[in-house]
């Protein structure tokens, strides 16, 4: 009963580090659609290191969105007679 023998996936072992430059970079979760459902899914996220060639710069979606939400205009559904 509690023998690891056969598991779904490998055990994470440490922290995922990026492959240019070898520093630790975090955990993004994106999810897969299997059956219908959304699954999430854990992977390495972007390095952020200034010096590493895979550097990425662009904001996260959330505050993309975020900040296409503030550039809007403000609609006024009353009528200025």
């Amino acid at each position: 009963m509690g023998s690891d023998g056969s598991r779904s996936g490998p055990r994470p072992q440490s922290e995922p580090v990026c492959a240019s430059c070898g520093r630790p970079v975090g955990t993004a979760i994106k999810r897969r659609k299997v059956l219908g459902v959304f699954v999430p899914v854990w992977g390495p996220g972007p390095c952020h290191n200034p010096q590493c060639d895979a550097c990425v710069d662009e904001p996260q979606e959330g505050a993309k969105r975020e900040a296409e939400a503030d550039a809007e205009p403000a609609r006024s559904d009353a009528d200025d007679d």
